[in-house]
């Protein structure tokens, strides 16, 4: 009989539980995790604090109940303390009542996900200073957000800002801090970054970009302010949205990783050690727009990896495909959606890049509303290869950027793209769609037409 082990349950290792169960019927599989809850969508925290969810069991899409019907050895509130590689031996801790033992197994699978970054800052341990990722810290944070009046959130990525939406709708005077000179700079390019921070300060939240916390100060034990930098900014709460690092301390020394501690993986989820899979945020991933493997923490790569491992536990059968890093956001009244390298990643990774931006109405101005489409693409100077999008609009246009997703995993080139078969319907789009206009700029100009220019010049 195959001994499963698996190390965190996570989206990543409720995905590999479930297909491991039902794939393996006769594995004996037994779960470890140190929380008392399961599968829970970090992603819905802000729609949970903003009121927009009422009921948060809605972001609970598993339960250890539901995996132990599977047949499946749930051991929650229990801690693994140590791996040992070479004798496939585990040390774990039962919190509950501090008892100790030792396990085996025939195959790991680590799923340990990721913890939120705190940094090493005077005063931080003071109280109101709060993490968001877990079911817990959404609770916490609701509660607490009740009486606070000033609330600055430090970290303005997706968590962040969504986050600040929220509580500025609550009716909080909120303050956005962020090292960074814009917001969302992972994702977007400053054409889309600019009217995002002007929606943000016209519903009055106060945006200190460009800052770096430097401590915090206090009074009673409590949090009063947050000092950067270039200033001071008063709060009753502050939460800390900085990012996240790889929770891999148990295999560290024992398979290969990146610097920042995110356990490598083939295209099986097999780590350096073949009988050791890993799946999700405790992984870096293979990204295809640069081919190289990169530490992007999203669910949707969690899941799907996870689902892979159970496929690839006992033999090599379906390959990672590689991701994009493809994710939305809806700010307001915006519709946002990026996926693969900004213009700005681009010349970080030392790739030769140039972009088209198509600013456009999605559909034909004889229908009664036609909202304006902002759309931007990059691609590889040489190769023409599509390296990246991103999208913005009043109407909800972001599923375009899964198609451009899936145009940069089958590397296209902004030609082909200009010419791809989209339907034409006036309710939807127009004869060209925006991606084919975006494809329609990029194509080079001719010699000849060069030419004509010159002379009409």
């Amino acid at each position: 009989m195959m001994k499963v082990a698996v190390i965190g349950c996570t989206h990543a290792g409720t995905a590999a539980i479930v297909g491991t169960a039902q794939m393996y019927p006769d594995a004996q599989i037994t779960v470890y995790e140190r929380n008392d809850n399961i599968s829970f969508l970090s992603c819905g925290i802000a729609l949970y604090v903003g009121g927009v969810v009422k009921d948060p069991q809605g972001l609970f899409y598993s339960s250890p109940e539901k995996l132990a019907e599977l047949g499946v050895d749930m051991k929650m509130r229990h801690e693994v303390k140590a791996v040992d590689t070479a004798t496939k031996t585990i040390k774990v801790r039962n919190l509950a009542n501090g008892l100790e033992f030792e396990d085996t197994y025939d195959k790991l699978i680590m799923t340990t996900g990721s913890w939120p970054i705190v940094p090493k800052l005077p005063n931080i341990d003071l109280d109101g200073i709060l993490l968001s990722k877990n079911f817990n810290h959404s609770n916490t944070i609701i509660e607490r957000a009740k009486s606070a009046k000033r609330i600055t959130v430090v970290g303005a990525g997706y968590i962040g800002v969504e986050l600040v939406e929220a509580f500025e709708m609550n009716g909080k005077e909120v303050t956005l801090i962020d090292a960074e000179d814009r917001i969302l700079s992972k994702y977007l390019d400053e054409t889309f970054t600019e009217p995002i921070e002007k929606s943000l300060q016209d519903h009055g939240v106060k945006l200190a970009l460009g800052e770096k916390v430097s401590s915090f100060a206090g009074e009673n034990g409590k949090v009063t302010k947050v000092i950067t930098d270039k200033g001071e900014h008063e709060a009753d709460l502050v939460i800390l949205c900085i990012g996240f690092r790889p929770n891999t301390e148990l295999l560290k020394g024992q398979v290969d990783m990146l610097p920042n501690g995110a356990i490598m993986v083939n295209d099986y989820m097999q780590t350096s050690l073949p009988d050791v899979f890993a799946a999700g945020d405790s992984c870096a991933i293979h990204y295809n727009p640069t081919g190289q493997h990169t530490y992007i923490p999203l669910a949707t790569n969690a899941v799907r990896m996870g689902t892979l491992v159970a496929r690839n536990l006992v033999e090599r059968t379906v390959p990672y495909m590689g991701t994009q890093g493809t994710s939305g956001i809806k700010i307001y009244e915006d519709n946002i959606a990026s996926t693969g390298l900004t213009e700005e990643g681009a010349k970080a990774a030392g790739i030769a890049a140039e972009s088209v931006v198509v600013s456009d109405n999605y559909r034909p101005e004889f229908m009664p509303t036609y909202e304006e489409v902002r759309l931007k693409v990059v691609y590889e100077r040489g190769t023409r290869r599509i390296l990246g999008a991103q999208i913005m609009s009043k109407a909800d246009l972001t599923q375009s950027i899964n198609t451009v997703s899936v145009c940069i995993q089958n590397r296209m080139t902004m030609d082909q793209l200009a010419f791809v078969d989209f339907f034409f319907q006036p309710h939807y789009n127009k004869p060209w769609n925006f991606l084919n206009t975006a494809g329609l700029q990029a194509l080079p100009v001719t010699a000849e037409a060069k030419a004509k220019e010159t002379i009409t010049v």
